[in-house]
């Protein structure tokens, strides 16, 4: 008679499964932090003319200004007629200057001054709404203005 035996089979032991909801609430976690939900929703047409010489705009100093037609959604209520979006609301040009102040106001305090509106004006709109827009900027001395386009080359279509 021995005192100890042998294990015969050579059979691995259970995976533990005691870590697997820590993972799955730090996976969760991760992924609640680093997703980015948008901040409005376009109301206008927004189809960019395109550019072949673009450059990437740091988004930190930046008020974006939205202008064309209704979008189908909005065409009963709003009509047809050239439109300017700033944030989730249209606004008319009588009122772009207080809501351009309002946006730079909630900009950090070194970037106030250091502010660049981007136009980003379908390739329909109306040029006169455009000129409205650079004149009120002009009168709210927010004089860096650039216009957002889409990559490509016009001619090439």
């Amino acid at each position: 008679m021995s005192k100890f035996n042998k294990k015969k089979t050579g059979a691995l032991p259970p995976i533990s499964t005691a870590s697997l909801p820590d993972i799955v609430f730090m996976l969760l976690f991760f992924f609640m932090v680093v997703t980015v939900l948008r901040d409005s929703s376009l109301l206008v047409q927004n189809k960019l003319p395109k550019a072949d010489q673009v450059e990437k705009l740091k988004k930190d100093r930046s008020i974006f200004v939205y202008a064309g037609k209704p979008s189908d959604a909005y065409k009963d209520k709003y009509g047809t007629e050239g439109r300017i979006q700033i944030g989730d609301k249209y606004t008319d040009v009588t009122n772009l200057k207080p809501a351009l102040e309002g946006l730079r106001g909630k900009l950090r305090p070194e970037l106030q001054n250091k502010v660049m509106v981007a136009l980003k004006v379908d390739e329909e709109t109306n040029t006169g709404l455009v000129s409205d827009i650079k004149q009120e900027l002009r009168e709210a001395n927010m004089l860096k203005l650039i216009y957002i386009t889409a990559n490509g080359n016009e001619l090439d279509q």
